[in-house]
């Protein structure tokens, strides 16, 4: 195929992709178990299992609305700081969403704004080679179920047994409107202490469609699954593990619930990091 016609392969897959991504009819997840006041304790680590960033989730509610704040700071010193904000009046909604991920342990320096309301959106890009910034703006038209850093609570929402579809905007840094399911995929038994119960398994899977996951194959750029814990043994439910990258393209990385420990306690000297 000569380069032209390659060219041109790849501009109409692209123009079908771009129109592949109109919102499609949606509705908003309802609210099961209202949102609070909270300020948990994370741990980020690689698949296998080695540390590489703590972090807290804070969450406030302010003015009839909730602002819930997830930050990893890295033993390399980058920093991942998500916020989303939301009302939970009957069904979730998202009112602005901010995140800035910075550091070596990105491809690039980013921070990335959205206003789901009016589908304004802001993306700041430094590269890590050789400094060059970029900034892209625009509006988007988006529907009522956008959940930017709200998948684990639409998860914790969802009755038992149940699969839901939402949308997500994917930055790549390009905003690209996707669908995301929520399905079950059986359960886990896990321990609190001594204590046994049972989390939910959920597969978050990033539904393309035909055309722009063959754009996205070509381009080397088609995002994996994720995953989600929940324990469902009583309510409310709670969240004990997540699997997935915290960057579009970025490697795949396990967040997990922890607890505080007294550093001068002998029994945790020795524990590894």
């Amino acid at each position: 195929m000569s380069l032209r016609r390659g060219g041109t392969l790849c501009l109409l897959l692209l123009t079908t992709a771009v129109l592949c991504l109109r919102p499609l009819s949606a509705a908003p997840v309802s609210v099961r178990f209202v949102e609070g006041a909270t300020h948990g304790f994370l741990v980020l680590r690689t698949v296998n299992g080695v540390l590489i960033a703590s972090g807290d989730l804070l969450q406030v509610g302010r003015r009839g609305q909730i602002e819930s704040r997830m930050v990893f700071h890295f033993k390399d010193r980058s920093v991942f700081d998500e916020t989303v904000v939301f009302t939970q009046q009957r069904v979730f909604t998202m009112q602005s969403y901010h995140l800035v991920r910075r550091g070596p342990a990105f491809t690039e320096d980013t921070e990335i704004s959205l206003e789901p309301a009016s589908g304004k959106y802001r993306v700041n890009t430094k590269a890590r080679k050789d400094g060059q910034e970029k900034v892209l703006d625009g509006t988007l038209e988006l529907p009522t179920d956008v959940y930017n850093g709200m998948v684990i609570t639409v998860a914790k929402n969802l009755p038992k047994g149940a699969s839901e579809t939402v949308h997500i905007v994917a930055f790549t840094p390009t905003p690209r409107l996707i669908q995301l399911e929520l399905a079950p995929a059986g359960e886990h038994k896990v321990l609190i202490g001594e204590l046994a119960k049972t989390a939910t398994h959920y597969v978050l899977r990033p539904r393309l469609g035909s055309w722009l996951k063959l754009f996205a194959t070509l381009l080397g750029r088609v995002p994996p699954d994720s995953h989600a814990w929940i324990v469902t043994d009583n309510e409310p439910p709670a969240f004990v593990r997540f699997e997935g990258p915290l960057d579009t393209m970025g490697p795949v990385w396990r967040i997990e619930t922890t607890s505080p420990r007294w550093s001068d306690d002998p029994r945790h000297l020795n524990e590894p990091g």
